[in-house]
């Protein structure tokens, strides 16, 4: 009788652990899926590929601009802003070019290197801008990446989606993946086991 309820146990903990792997295995498979569909894309569109040194000409504070500056953008979105310009000169071939925080702020509007986040604040935005103009204007050299093919003739200050960040988001997926076939495995592992046993 004691053995029976062993048995039973053991079948029960095997499909519950056999559960549990294909669930990890299951996630990771649909974050791996989320992942290619978001920040792949991203990464594989970016043209600004190499790193090299930047050195500021100049960067000064236009007349306030309305953000996004794209069609189709709801009025509820559009807000203004001091429009900060930096101008570079890229190491790499010595033109002066327009540097831009990340490969959206150039979508988002391509004439000013930083856009700000809607805050009802305009004075801190002010603030702000301000702040990274005197950034700038204090250290003139610092790393910046271009467009190797010379697609593009700007520059970024950083990418959204860098190699390193790339790696990191489907680290955990990976892990996921790995410990759900684990479990399957020491499951299959265990059941065949107990199919010898009872057979010898």
């Amino acid at each position: 009788m004691l053995g029976k309820k062993l048995v039973t146990a053991q079948k029960r903990g095997e499909t519950r652990a056999l559960c549990l792997g294909l669930g990890m295995v299951a996630c990771s498979m649909m974050m791996y899926f989320f992942i290619g569909i978001t920040i792949v894309p991203f990464y594989t569109k970016s043209v600004w590929t190499t790193e090299t040194l930047c050195k500021v000409l100049k960067a000064n504070i236009e007349d306030k601009v309305l953000c996004p500056d794209s069609e189709g953008s709801e009025d509820e979105d559009i807000f203004p802003y001091p429009c900060l310009q930096v101008w570079v000169n890229l190491t790499a071939s010595g033109q002066e070019v327009m540097l831009y925080q990340t490969e959206d702020t150039l979508e988002r509007n391509p004439k000013c290197s930083y856009v700000p986040d809607k805050l009802e604040n305009s004075k801190e935005v002010k603030a702000r801008i301000e702040t990274i103009a005197s950034n700038f204007k204090k250290y003139h050299t610092f790393p910046c990446y271009y467009d190797p093919g010379g697609t593009q003739t700007n520059v970024i200050l950083s990418r959204l989606y860098p190699p390193k960040g790339l790696l990191f988001a489907f680290l955990w997926p990976t892990l996921m993946f790995t410990g759900g076939c684990l479990i399957i495995v020491l499951v299959k592992i265990s059941q065949y086991v107990s199919v010898l046993s009872a057979w010898q």
